[in-house]
């Protein structure tokens, strides 16, 4: 089973509908629950519901994946939002964190995390972290960006932010048969997170950015490659920002990320 997350519009319902096509079983999730009726009869697929933009609610989706699976050969952190019509105006999620590093990094973090044990049971299995070749040093006097807002720099934050969980996320699942890489998948394909902020820009087709995920996903000649970096058809891996490769700033976004989950599921049971 191939859990992939954004899974109703753009490269999300692409990929899903390429594995579909190829015999392999999804669940596919969404926030929409009339795009996902609208997916289940096209593709046949099984779907789960949730807003990402709610950590109790990416809670739940957990919970939900655990009770209905007992296999999970891949996780794909594919759902985001993008800079923003308006770059300007910064946007809390429900659980009052900005909204880039809430959907695009913590909810992925929080459910990769949720289901590790899943994901461990059923080796050979593996993390795939849809992120973005715009990346972003973190700041961590003002993480999210409460201080000084730019969407464009929130976007980048978060997407390097992926990243930088990768890393540790392969190197805590070393030797568990789970790998965890991150790629950018293409530039500027034609979504609807692109034309937000792009209207009428398109560089890169959906087939172009839905090979590169697809073959981390699918390729066996990936199957030990773990904790690295992928720029679109690119065979190898590359450097991602170098931020990336900072233990002391992994560390820092570990707790970070921690403390904002923790405080917002206990305020969500209040």
């Amino acid at each position: 089973m191939i859990l992939v997350t954004g899974a109703t519009d753009g490269l999300g319902r692409y990929i899903t509908t390429e594995l579909t096509k190829a015999g392999h079983r999804v669940l596919a999730h969404g926030r929409n629950p009339e795009r996902l009726r609208a997916l289940h009869d096209e593709l046949g697929v099984d779907t789960v519901q949730a807003d990402l933009g709610e950590l109790r609610q990416v809670d739940r989706l957990a919970d939900e994946v655990l009770q209905r699976l007992d296999h999970l050969d891949v996780l794909v952190n594919n759902a985001g939002v993008g800079a923003g019509a308006d770059q300007t105006r910064r946007e809390e999620s429900a659980d009052g964190i900005e909204l880039r590093f809430a959907v695009n990094y913590l909810a992925g973090y929080h459910l990769a995390r949720r289901l590790v044990p899943l994901l461990v049971a059923s080796a050979p299995a593996r993390i795939v972290n849809v992120a973005s070749i715009g990346q972003e040093a973190i700041d961590f006097a003002d993480p999210l960006l409460e201080r000084t807002y730019n969407g464009m720099r929130a976007y980048r934050q978060s997407k390097l932010a992926q990243i930088m969980a990768t890393i540790d996320l392969a190197t805590e699942l070393k030797d568990t048969g789970v790998t965890a890489n991150a790629l950018h998948p293409a530039t500027l394909m034609p979504t609807t997170m692109v034309n937000e902020g792009w209207p009428g820009v398109s560089m890169s087709t959906l087939e172009e950015g839905g090979t590169a995920t697809l073959r981390l996903i699918l390729d066996e000649a990936l199957a030990t490659t773990t904790g690295r970096y992928f720029d679109s058809n690119t065979p190898d891996p590359v450097d991602p920002n170098p931020q990336a490769s900072d233990a002391e700033a992994r560390r820092q976004l570990r707790e970070l990320s921690d403390r904002l989950v923790e405080t917002a599921l206990i305020d969500a049971r209040r």
